[in-house]
């Protein structure tokens, strides 16, 4: 996808997103009002039937004993990532597609809320056969891309992306949150079976760009001056580059640096999405990560979470 730019510098205009399609013809998929520096969205409804075809045919070729491999999150198997999978994707429907909501006890905690819900629907499916539980994947997988390919990527979203500090998102960032649950669950069952993994750039860096959306909210307590610049590096094929600015009172993303970046913070992509789920260990992660400048500045990266729970 790429971007044109309309307008004065300096000034609002209009910003048109285009895609190759089959052919090879860049068209117009959509124009929305743009400021210099602003982040493009990150559209990923086009990706769902992909990764979710990637993993029911994973799911198929496991065999008995696969399915009770331990995975990188301590307390699931791979048949509770699976079962997790299918229990999210159901619970989306319901609560955005069809507005259903639960009767519920009110919520003062939204990580246990979270946590509580995952174990329940991790409890309930995992009790299913391999093949019963991959013939409803099937059907919420179909009726998960349909839904998320519906909505208008500029409306306001039903659930807002909360480790990002929003309190109130668009449906590209909530549909593209969507997907990094859908990427790195799957990832995590194939390490586990030992199966190719799907770090390609077409799946992996929307992933990763999501992931990096979390920056201003993670860096809100870290202090520096006005104008100071970070750059973020996640290296290989599917990564790319991402700079965070100091405004006077927040943290800000900008897709280009005009001044001399006070820490560039360099990360693996091969490990990069287990820091940002919590599936590695910070000392494993710094000993991979290279900083160049204010240290401190730097590393805080490695403590962002791009999940609830």
């Amino acid at each position: 996808m790429i971007a044109v730019d309309t307008g004065v510098p300096g000034q609002p205009g209009f910003r048109k997103y285009r895609r190759g399609n089959a052919d090879g013809i860049s068209e117009i998929i959509f124009t929305v009002m743009s400021q210099d520096h602003q982040l493009p969205p990150i559209l990923t409804a086009h990706l769902f039937p992909k990764i979710e075809g990637l993993l029911l045919d994973l799911l198929r070729s496991l065999t008995p004993g696969e399915w009770e491999l331990q995975t990188l999150a301590p307390k699931w198997k791979v048949k509770d990532v699976a079962a997790h999978l299918l229990d999210t994707q159901l619970r989306k429907l319901s609560l955005a597609r069809d507005g259903y909501f639960p009767p519920a006890p009110p919520v003062t905690d939204l990580t246990a809320f979270i946590n509580q819900l995952n174990q329940e629907g991790v409890t309930l499916y995992r009790r299913l056969s391999a093949p019963v539980l991959i013939s409803l994947m099937e059907l919420a997988s179909r009726e998960s891309a349909a839904y998320h390919a519906s909505r208008d990527p500029f409306a306001p979203a039903a659930f807002a992306v909360s480790w990002a500090g929003e309190e109130t998102s668009l449906n590209w960032f909530d549909t593209a949150r969507e997907f990094t649950e859908r990427w790195h669950h799957q990832q995590q069952i194939r390490e586990a079976a030992n199966r190719p993994g799907i770090a390609t750039p077409e799946l992996y860096h929307p992933v990763l760009d999501c992931f990096m959306r979390a920056l201003p909210h993670s860096y809100r307590n870290i202090p520096a001056d006005t104008g100071t610049v970070l750059e973020f590096e996640i290296s290989g094929d599917c990564g790319g580059v991402w700079w965070l600015h100091r405004d006077p009172t927040a943290w800000r993303l900008i897709d280009r640096a005009e001044a001399q970046t006070a820490a560039k913070t360099t990360i693996p992509q091969e490990i990069a999405w287990r820091i940002f789920t919590k599936g590695i260990d910070r000392e494993s992660a710094v000993a991979q990560t290279r900083i160049q400048g204010d240290s401190q500045l730097g590393l805080h990266i490695l403590s962002m979470k791009a999940i609830v729970g």
